[in-house]
């Protein structure tokens, strides 16, 4: 590689850069005004992901007192028709109607949580690219690659929020609540487009979002262990992130360092190692289960709740599925975050498993599954759905009481909530 690569990182084994050198003085320059901010920005740079995001949406009418209205109308109802079918009560303390632009600055708490800790771990791999001798040089650049992966990382970031925005209907569309705690959340310019595609009737599709809406608001108030669960998952996959130092001087030789957007065109998945630890494996096999869980769960209760009372259910559930199966918002963000690819066919599995177990324990056995991760579900459970419910009849003479002490206690339950100062 030439001498002329951003960074200097071509040709590590021989003399260090002069920093006499006026082209070497002048890329210092360019690195401490791109750098100024991200180094005290933590391992995402979050300016620049909402900047870029708000860049890249299309323009949206504001939401006004009547769209407010129907999702508080909806989320009433949809809240009604669950009481039926869920032996919990609600979890819904408010309602709200977002602009695609409001979803991203009220979910950002969330993403820090989810993206924050692998972004650190990433920061950290990236930072041992830097030489002792060159770190002496730089001087107070000497946390340059921390500096790099907030903005490479801030971009992407950005790059997906954008997307993700553009599509999502609701604040727990990506498998668990964004927004503020009991907060229930639909994007009405996002749902009348939806349903223009599936061309039937906004009111029936704002419904169906709103008992897929609260539906994960009861579950996630009342299984008190699950976002820590979730969040515990990622955590655990990066720890094991290691980084491919090659693959990454490769990388960074195509950034031009005066082009912060140009950051969010870099493939990181080519930057880190391939290969899976065995830790990352479990941490990905339990995320996955996880998800396909919550999705049965929810697909099972609503289908229920509904019962005869919409004609176009099935075309809404069927446009759901194809919508997971095609790359939906929850597929991409776990796959851009650990690059998990879920599978459907374990979302169906969990569907007949929540079934077989209210038919063998009631709607109160069913839920009394989700008093503590150690009563789930496992993997192996979802290749034999049916069974579960034969095996956890066991369970009914049991004083479930105990897990919910054992949930108080979880290690992250104490966590604020996002949203909550």
């Amino acid at each position: 590689m030439g001498s002329d690569i951003p960074f200097g990182f071509g040709n590590l084994g021989g003399d260090l850069p002069d920093p006499n050198d006026p082209r070497v003085q002048q890329m210092m320059q360019q690195l401490q005004q791109m750098m100024a901010q991200s180094l005290s920005s933590g391992p995402v740079n979050w300016q620049l992901a909402r900047q870029l995001a708000e860049s890249e949406l299309e323009a949206e009418n504001t939401v006004g007192p009547a769209d407010q209205a129907q999702v508080s109308e909806a989320m009433r109802l949809a809240d009604l028709w669950l009481d039926s079918v869920v032996n919990w009560p609600s979890g819904v303390t408010a309602t709200d109607a977002w602009t695609r632009k409001q979803w991203i600055a009220r979910t950002e708490d969330s993403w820090k949580q989810l993206a924050e800790p692998l972004a650190a771990q990433m920061g950290e791999a990236m930072q041992t690219l830097v030489p002792e001798e060159m770190a002496g040089m730089l001087g107070p650049m000497a946390d340059l690659m921390k500096g790099v992966g907030s903005a490479l990382f801030g971009a992407q970031m950005g790059q997906a929020l954008a997307k993700l925005a553009g599509e999502v209907l609701s604040s727990t569309e990506v498998s668990l609540p964004l927004g503020r705690t009991g907060v229930a959340a639909l994007l009405p310019g996002n749902i009348t487009a939806y349903a223009e595609g599936l061309e039937l009737p906004v009111e029936e599709v704002r419904l169906f979002v709103a008992l897929r809406e609260a539906a994960a608001h009861r579950l996630f108030t009342h299984a008190s262990w699950l976002r820590s669960h979730l969040l515990g998952a990622l955590e655990a996959y990066a720890r094991e992130i290691r980084i491919d130092e090659a693959a990454i001087e490769e990388a960074m030789s195509e950034i031009d360092p005066t082009d912060p957007e140009a950051a969010a065109t870099l493939d990181l998945s080519e930057v880190f190692k391939p290969e899976d630890t065995e830790q990352q494996k479990a941490a990905l096999a339990r995320l996955a289960t996880t998800l396909a869980l919550i999705a049965g769960w929810i697909n099972t209760v609503v289908a229920e709740a509904v019962g005869e009372r919409l004609p176009t259910m099935d075309r809404l559930m069927e446009s759901a599925r194809r919508r997971r199966a095609s790359g939906g918002p929850v597929e991409q963000t776990f796959e851009a975050l650990v690059g998990l690819q879920l599978d459907q066919a374990k979302v169906r599995a969990a569907e007949r498993l929540w079934q077989s177990l209210a038919e063998a324990r009631g709607i109160e056995g069913r839920e009394a599954v989700w008093a503590h991760p150690d009563l789930m579900p496992s993997a192996a459970d979802l290749e034999h759905p049916e069974t579960f419910a034969t095996v956890s009849e066991a369970l009914e003479d049991l004083d479930l009481s105990m897990f919910d002490q054992l949930a108080v206690n979880d290690p992250k339950d104490d966590d604020e909530e996002p949203g909550e100062k």
